[in-house]
């Protein structure tokens, strides 16, 4: 046989060999294909059987009634966490990813007999429904934008209080301290700065709470305001990293809060605020002024400006040491999610109560002198 000869049966083995390796590996990946796909198929097939399961009763034979507590200012999260502690539900997050696929809200604080036997359906209308095991005695509605000082009168008013006892317990060190262990992620040491004035202010947030007591303690008073804030603020830990802290966050929304009125739009004086601070300006806000002087009234007057307070937002730059009044989910929204512009000033309209913007200081002093007539 030729060298010739001996080259091509050597490359024609090669050739076979290659092919019937190739063949090997196709089915090596066929193979691992078809178990990756059955391992997929049996956990899909889990998951849905498992998700299918959750939605349906604990028990449907279990019909025996449970006294459940919806504490005030509970959400979608804490419900569902009580739920399924309690035996009610089977996975506290399936039932809270219904409610928002439902978009179910308006959940009344109490405590409900439900059983094991109801579906999601009927758990969700109990809770919604209000008809509560304990009676409603008594409700409190917080407006958005009130200082700590107005809430206390309100809540002294409500249970036959004085002022003064209300605002010295919510004021205690020991009381702060307390409700800090209670909601540390909303609490934290910013509120003991020694330049703020009340620990407490701006974060008592503003709704109706109901109580089943006829006097309920300032703590039981407060708690679901606390409560309440908290949820709020949990839905926008994802915005806030990197920005603002709680505290920093409730403190430049108060502000908002309190330039704001129906007509306006508070995302774009969240936007002003903004662009000043990134600026180093001064926030030069009238109602920073009012809180520094602990007064309530229409005007500031150019002596007003001079007061030697933290709080005095044109002589210091940047935040004030704290919330200067509560705030509601806009305003709180409205400073995580600010119009772009390059506003830097604003006056609101003394006839329509409508925030007339500007980019310079000349078109500003314009607009004072138009709409401030």
């Amino acid at each position: 046989m030729s060298i010739f000869e001996d080259r091509k049966e050597e490359l024609l083995q090669k050739v076979a060999e290659r092919k019937e390796e190739a063949v090997r590996v196709r089915k090596v990946v066929a193979i691992a294909s078809a178990i990756g796909f059955a391992v997929f198929l049996i956990l899909f097939i889990g998951v849905y059987l498992y998700i299918n399961s959750a939605l349906k009763p604990v028990n449907p034979d279990n019909k025996k009634m449970k006294k459940i507590e919806i504490p005030m200012g509970s959400g979608p999260t804490t419900i569902s966490m009580i739920l399924e502690k309690k035996g009610i539900v089977k996975n506290a997050k399936i039932y809270k990813y219904y409610l928002k696929f439902k978009n179910e809200s308006g959940f009344m604080a109490g405590t409900y007999k439900l059983s094991p036997s109801m579906t999601l359906d009927q758990i969700t209308k109990e809770i919604k429904s209000g008809k509560v095991a304990e009676k409603v005695v008594m409700k409190i509605t917080i407006p958005e934008g009130l200082q700590i000082k107005e809430i206390a009168k309100i809540l002294a008013k409500k249970t036959n209080r004085s002022e003064k006892q209300v605002m010295d317990e919510l004021n205690s060190s020991h009381f702060v301290k307390k409700m800090m262990g209670k909601f540390p992620n909303l609490l934290s040491d910013e509120i003991l700065n020694k330049k703020v004035r009340y620990p407490l202010e701006g974060y008592l947030f503003p709704a109706t709470y109901p109580y089943t007591k006829e006097k309920p303690s300032v703590e039981e008073l407060v708690v679901p305001m606390l409560k309440k804030m908290d949820e709020v603020i949990s839905e926008f830990y994802g915005q806030m990293e990197g920005k603002y802290t709680v505290h920093e966050l409730l403190t430049l929304a108060s502000v908002v809060e309190e330039e704001s009125s129906e007509a306006t739009d508070r995302k774009k004086i969240a936007s002003v605020f903004e662009n000043r601070m990134n600026i180093g300006m001064p926030l030069q806000t009238d109602p920073t002024i009012l809180y520094a002087l602990d007064v309530q009234k229409g005007k500031v007057l150019h002596k007003d400006l001079e007061v030697d307070s933290p709080y005095n937002t044109y002589k210091y730059k940047g935040l004030m040491p704290g919330p200067i009044a509560n705030s509601g989910v806009t305003s709180i929204d409205a400073v995580l999610n600010p119009t772009k512009t390059d506003f830097l000033y604003f006056v609101t309209a003394l006839e329509t109560g409508e925030a007339i913007f500007a980019k310079t200081l000349d078109q500003h002093n314009k607009n004072v002198a138009k709409y401030l007539k």
